[in-house]
């Protein structure tokens, strides 16, 4: 069995680092850049920065910011919101980011995946699916969670493999921010239509829950927020359950 990654999320807005419920209900969290070297000290895996309102608010990731957190840091950096183009994804690299998610813009734009992978590699490539259960079936949303698609996510997962992605970030928005636990039932069905890793987001709030999400599902790594933010759970804490669980952690 490979080691499960545990992976902190920083979303951020106007530069701070805030939290949600179901992609609503924003609260702020902290400065990104404290609570990255404390993620670092803590022993995360790797860390990922999403500029949850870039893509609605239709302007570019804030570059400075990933730069100053990139010089701070010694973990993979993922790097989210806001890109369209390859050229976006370079400045992300320059300022520091090892990958770059990208979500509303592959919905629009697939070719931006096959583009992205041609020029830096598909393990540069991260694609995240916000999906959501409407009526008994998962579809995938763009726009920070505003915008139904007609993408149910299963095929969108499969098809994005296909055009070159590395690694699939999957939120549930049902689950986003409840603390009721991940969504085992789509994370699994998407984790098992294709072979690249998944990350399961959307829902942690107690230990047992990573514990399921890894031996429900073939999900390669779980990612939280508020949990990690608030020291509700330190990581340290988290994988020493995880170890007595014998569930392989890095």
């Amino acid at each position: 069995m490979l080691k499960k990654r545990i992976i902190p999320c920083l979303d951020i807005k106007n530069g701070r680092t805030v939290k949600g419920v179901n992609f609503i209900d924003i609260k702020d969290a902290g400065d990104p850049i404290e609570l990255a070297k404390q993620y670092v000290k803590d022993g995360a895996d790797e860390l990922v920065f999403l500029d949850i309102t870039a893509t609605l608010e239709n302007r570019k990731t804030l570059v400075e910011l990933v730069e100053k957190i990139a010089q701070e840091i010694n973990i993979p950096f993922t790097v989210g919101g806001g890109i369209s183009t390859v050229d976006d994804a370079l400045a992300l690299i320059k300022a520091g980011a090892d990958k770059v998610s990208i979500n509303s813009s592959a919905v629009k734009n697939p070719q931006l995946i096959t583009d992205l992978k041609n020029r830096f590699g598909s393990q540069f490539v991260v694609v995240a699916i916000d999906t959501k259960n409407v009526a008994n079936n998962w579809k995938v949303f763009t726009k920070g969670g505003t915008h139904e698609t007609e993408l149910e996510t299963v095929a969108w997962a499969k098809e994005v493999e296909k055009l070159g992605a590395g690694e699939i970030l999957l939120t549930s928005m049902n689950n986003d921010g409840t603390k009721a636990g991940f969504a085992l039932d789509i994370t699994n069905d998407v984790s098992k239509a294709i072979n690249i890793p998944v990350i399961a987001s959307g829902g942690a709030g107690k230990e047992v829950h990573f514990k399921e999400v890894f031996t429900k599902t073939e999900a390669s790594a779980g990612l939280a927020a508020s949990i990690f933010h608030f020291a509700e759970i330190p990581v340290p804490k988290l994988k020493e359950y995880l170890k007595e669980q014998n569930i392989p952690v890095r």
